[in-house]
């Protein structure tokens, strides 16, 4: 190895340097600092001349140290490769170290072969410098299996401890990252040849490294285009504007051209649906997000006008519980010649607002008598009609579902109290929206008598005669009073079991303030009929 000077030292790499370092073994040179490496390194030059250093001997008993061992193994692996060198020992010369051999054999390498490709790293980062002696002597220890523990990991290789994967050699201290040769892919090594092209041009270095900022200039993070905006990459920057469409579960579809469903609905969330009290018909705008990657259909991100009304001034008006109530004044005219349901109209009369309960025991006729009320009430102009079977036999399904509306919720006994409870909430609130905007609504229920007492109270405490506005009946059945009723109707279990009509028990059904309903002349008729019916 011929003699560098200090300015040749201070303008290498520190990879070269400890290189140079490992050729001269000096101890411990890898904890040096760059200055101290290289007054080490003019040191060893001037006291032990480079021929010296070729296979120097340990004195016996000495223990070699991390470094010695590893420059051990590099000329063992060069001493059992002499065969193969020998062709090429007349053209360095018999007095070459195994460093200059190392690097005679790369250059005729290079000049057997076309330039190397320059390559991007597997994580699309810039290149590094790869144009080292150390590179060079490790790659050439690598091809004989006696690589070291900071060999760059290779294509087909593990990477070092430490080091991730596809990444090559970090740069060494005072030398920027990114330039050289770029990481990642390496050409696999073998028959004592290396493949790694030796870089030792400054210029080349340069060109590498304004190649690579070019290129990171033009693509952008995650290969988006540079200026590129998140909100429009993300589609949230498109408006739409549809009509609602609420399904079972409580969310909706925003249909883009109704009535029929297309690709181009965009989903909107239950919560949204209960936040902003959407109902059917609504139309409605606002941005959407495109679908990711499990999801078939964009998502509304936020509601920006409902009816032509900003979301926000519909936030901020009176919640539904706040708004004032009253006693029901407007009575249900059923006009049925059934003779349970024109007793029901008459002696336990409820209008629009109601709280109303039909109670009984087993096999007295609730579910039956309701389904008829709600034939009744289906047909009256202006009045919306919601049915829920929450808790009902399997066999009673197809009979509401053939005569009556279309139940908006279906769930037979078999499923959880909770489930049952569920169920009719979501359609309880509905309810409630459609009354908060005016509209008369009237919701059938069948049953409450499985839910807990607090929650049945919960679900028919939402009935209510809104002054100056909408109202909100429920009609729902239960074994006994939920609490709470301004109705009460009561079925007798013998008189419909010998199937005696109208079953209804006069003495344990009632109306709060029935004169508002039926005028204080109808009011003194059922006291009269109660009566009767108590002294028999």
């Amino acid at each position: 190895m011929s003699v560098v000077d200090r300015a040749a030292l201070e303008a290498s790499p520190l990879a070269d340097l400890h290189a140079i370092a490992s050729e001269l073994s000096i101890d411990g040179y890898r904890r040096l600092r760059r200055p101290d490496l290289i007054d080490a390194i003019l040191h060893r030059q001037a006291d032990k001349p480079p021929a010296d250093r070729d296979e120097t001997e340990l004195p016996a008993g000495a223990q070699p140290d991390e470094e010695q061992e590893h420059d051990g193994a590099e000329t063992a692996a060069e001493t059992r490769e002499e065969p193969e060198a020998d062709g090429r020992d007349d053209q360095v010369g018999a007095s070459a170290t195994i460093g200059d051999k190392v690097v005679e054999e790369l250059r005729v390498h290079d000049e057997q072969r076309p330039a190397a490709r320059r390559r991007r790293g597997r994580r699309g980062g810039r290149p590094r410098a790869g144009s080292s002696l150390e590179a060079a002597v490790r790659e050439e220890a690598a091809a004989r299996g006696e690589a070291g523990e900071t060999q760059p990991a290779g294509e087909g290789q593990p990477p070092a401890e430490g080091q991730p994967a596809g990444e090559g050699q970090p740069p060494g201290e005072g030398q920027p990252a990114g330039e050289g040769q770029p990481a990642g892919e390496e050409e696999p090594i073998g028959d004592g040849q290396a493949a790694q092209q030796l870089v030792a041009d400054e210029t080349s270095v340069r060109d590498l490294h304004d190649e690579a900022g070019i290129r990171e200039q033009s693509v952008g993070p995650a290969g988006a285009s540079a200026g590129q905006p998140d909100a429009q990459a993300r589609g949230e920057d498109d408006l739409v504007e549809g009509i609602v469409e609420l399904l079972p579960n409580g969310s909706a579809f925003l249909r883009i051209a109704p009535p029929d469903p297309s690709d181009e609905d965009v989903y909107i969330s239950a919560a949204q649906v209960k936040r902003c009290e959407l109902l059917d018909g609504d139309a409605v705008a606002g941005p959407r997000r495109l679908p990711r990657r499990s999801e078939r259909f964009a998502s509304l991100v936020r509601v920006d006008t409902i009816n032509g009304r900003s979301s926000e001034e519909i936030a901020v008006s009176a919640r539904f519980e706040d708004l004032p109530a009253a006693f029901a004044h407007e009575r249900f005219r059923l006009g049925s010649e059934d003779p349970t349901i024109k007793a029901i109209e008459w002696l336990t009369p409820f209008g629009k607002g109601s709280r109303v309960t039909i109670v009984g025991g087993p096999r007295a006729g609730k579910s039956e008598a309701l389904h008829r009320l709600a034939l009744a009430l289906a047909g009256h102009e202006g009045l919306q009609l919601l049915v829920v079977l929450a808790g009902v036999r399997p066999e009673e399904l197809p009979t509401w579902t053939e005569q009556a509306p279309e139940p908006a919720a279906a769930i037979s006994f078999a499923a959880s109290p909770d489930v049952q409870a569920h169920a009719i909430e979501r359609v309880i609130d509905q309810a409630r929206r459609l009354a908060a905007r005016g509209a008369d609504v009237v919701v059938a229920v069948d049953t409450l008598a499985w839910l807990a007492p607090h929650v049945a109270r919960k679900l028919l405490a939402a009935a209510r005669r809104l002054v100056d506005g909408g109202s909100l009946t429920v009609i729902a059945t239960a074994r006994e009073q939920v609490g709470g009723e301004t109705t009460v109707i009561a079925l007798d279990e013998q008189l419909t079991s010998i199937r005696r009509f109208p079953a209804l028990d006069l003495v344990a059904s009632g109306t709060i303030r029935p004169e508002l309903l039926v005028g204080e002349a109808g009011a003194e008729a059922i006291a009269r009929a109660r009566a009767e019916a108590i002294d028999e």
